[in-house]
């Protein structure tokens, strides 16, 4: 008798349907990055329609992005994976989530500007006028800002996109991951590698490949101009 019901039971959790992207796994921290990247371009788009409103009432809608398609702003998208996974695997009380994503948020802030200053010579903020700021590439006050908004991600943000995540079915999201996952790659290496030629660009460097030349003729300053207007030559 213990036998059939041990079979029976085997063929039920066998028949189950496949659940998408459960627990804390690469297939859901990448629709997080995902996710977070579009979320993260819509909030300083709008943020950028407020300021321009208040400064002088006119009604500006400016890209805000990471990339040359898509609304997405990889950073955030990056940002909202490290605070999932280093967040999420140990319980934190209020104040520990505070610190520990107030300084992931702050170093990730840092060596981001870092990074796109080293091959691009350009930075997309700088914070040297700021309060306790720290070489101009974050601040202690803006850390405490990611601290706030690490919990409110891991205590309310995230379980609700993890449970929607995982209603999606098997199937459906595994083609959706497969493309966003093409879509990406292909999308920030061709903005990236556009803005390093420009860097080349700025310094008369010629291009050496076809792909030099053709980034030369497709991604001009202006167009680049458009799609990343907050980035500046660093001085």
């Amino acid at each position: 008798m213990s036998k059939i019901k041990k079979k029976s039971l085997k063929k039920v959790s066998k028949d189950e349907p496949k659940v998408f992207a459960q627990g804390l796994c690469g297939t859901k921290l990448f629709l997080i990055f995902v996710i977070g990247s579009v979320l993260g371009a819509y909030y300083e788009e709008i943020l950028n329609f407020i300021k321009c409103y208040l400064a002088d009432g006119s009604l500006v809608w400016s890209y805000r992005r990471g990339v040359l398609y898509g609304p997405f702003s990889p950073i955030y998208g990056a940002g909202a994976v490290l605070m999932a996974y280093f967040l999420l695997k140990t319980k934190r009380n209020f104040l520990q989530t505070i610190l520990y994503g107030g300084f992931l948020g702050g170093m990730f802030e840092y060596v981001v500007s870092f990074l796109q200053e080293t091959f691009t010579g350009m930075v997309s903020w700088d914070y040297s006028t700021h309060f306790l700021n720290i070489h101009g590439r974050t601040t202690i006050p803006f850390m405490l800002v990611w601290g706030l908004v690490a919990w409110l991600f891991v205590d309310y943000l995230y379980p609700f996109l993890s449970r929607l995540i995982e209603k999606i079915p098997y199937k459906i999201g595994q083609g959706i991951t497969l493309f966003l996952a093409i879509f990406l790659v292909l999308d920030m290496f061709i903005s990236w590698t556009a803005l390093i030629r420009q860097t080349f660009r700025r310094d008369n460097i010629p291009p050496y490949t076809i792909l030099g030349t053709f980034y030369d003729r497709v991604y001009t300053d202006e167009v680049l101009a458009k799609h990343f207007p907050n980035m500046q030559v660093k001085e």
